[in-house]
């Protein structure tokens, strides 16, 4: 079989097929992707830039935010370009070894990326709930290691993962439904026993996702009952802060448990909805959360529209 060593039952290479049935446009659609793409990668810059020049928001919800933003372009780098080569030129070939290096940075980017909002999420809390302890709760050193917590966190749980594929036969197909590596695609050509690799799985989105998702969920619950024993004018200001978080949860928790549903009960390897959900879940928040972020916060607004109107007022001497 293409892209199997017989004699060892290993793939050397896999085939990345990208828009199953979409073949004939996957041309044409990598325009409006590749320009996504840059308005991710231009907006999340945009934000690092500003946080990183402006010290009056050296605060560690701004400095979460840049790890947030500097997540979500790393994640959409590690696909993104190999999709768009696939579209472009029809470079539908990866190597295994690629395969798992990019297999292993999109679930590990992902896991920081749920470490990242829940860690949002506790300063929120802490902001709201005890704001006479937020100074010295979040100092700016014990944000770092929250930052590199996560880190840590994310590649400890991903460390396994290539261990898991390599240790399985590939004997029936090279051909992966998807336009990048992803665990579920790559293990279900395997043809062995794959239960260790689905209690992997699961074992990963319950102690990761589902913990950090429930952990969020209770922050808020403690932030609502804070919330409703303040003014009015009080809870309008404490919402606000909050609503951008908010927004950034529900664009990375619902494409993710959505893909996870989908991989998880659908029978049929062609169909296009598994591969769209996934399109969506790496590029969708990297390019709504700048947006978010920039239209909700008013600090980072101000900063946005004033570099912009120093970018316009250069231009025009």
């Amino acid at each position: 079989m293409v892209g199997l060593n017989s004699s060892e039952s290993s793939a050397t290479y896999f085939i990345l097929i990208g828009l199953p049935g979409l073949e004939e446009v996957q041309f044409w659609l990598a325009f409006p992707l590749c320009s996504l793409y840059l308005i991710a990668v231009l907006g999340n810059l945009t934000i690092i830039y500003i946080v990183r020049t402006e010290h009056s928001l050296h605060e560690p919800m701004y400095i979460f935010l840049c790890m947030l933003s500097g997540l979500d372009i790393l994640i959409s780098t590690s696909s993104m370009p190999k999709m768009m080569a696939i579209f472009w030129f029809n470079s539908t070939t990866i190597q295994f070894d690629a395969c798992l290096v990019q297999m292993f940075a999109i679930h590990s980017l992902s896991g920081m990326e749920s470490t990242v909002l829940l860690a949002m999420a506790f300063d929120r809390y802490v902001a709201i709930c005890h704001p006479l302890r937020h100074a010295t709760v979040l100092t700016l050193p014990r944000v770092a290691k929250i930052g590199m917590a996560a880190v840590v966190r994310g590649a400890a749980l991903m460390a396994p993962l290539p261990v898991f594929i390599k240790r399985l036969p590939f004997c029936r197909s090279n051909i992966l439904s998807h336009s990048y590596c992803l665990h579920q695609d790559v293990m279900k050509l395997a043809c062995a026993d794959i239960r260790v690799n689905i209690i992997y799985g699961l074992i990963v989105i319950i102690s990761a996702i589902g913990l950090d998702s429930l952990l969020i969920s209770f922050s808020y619950l403690l932030i609502l009952k804070t919330v409703l024993g303040l003014t009015r004018e009080a809870q309008a200001k404490a919402f606000g802060t909050c609503v951008s978080h908010v927004c950034a949860v529900f664009i990375f928790y619902v494409p993710f448990i959505g893909l996870s549903m989908v991989h998880r009960f659908s029978k049929r390897r062609d169909s296009l909805l598994p591969v769209i959900m996934a399109n969506i879940y790496l590029l969708v928040p990297p390019v709504l959360n700048p947006i978010v972020y920039g239209v909700k916060t008013k600090e980072i607004r101000q900063r946005i529209l004033r570099l912009f109107l120093m970018t316009t007022h250069t231009s025009d001497h």
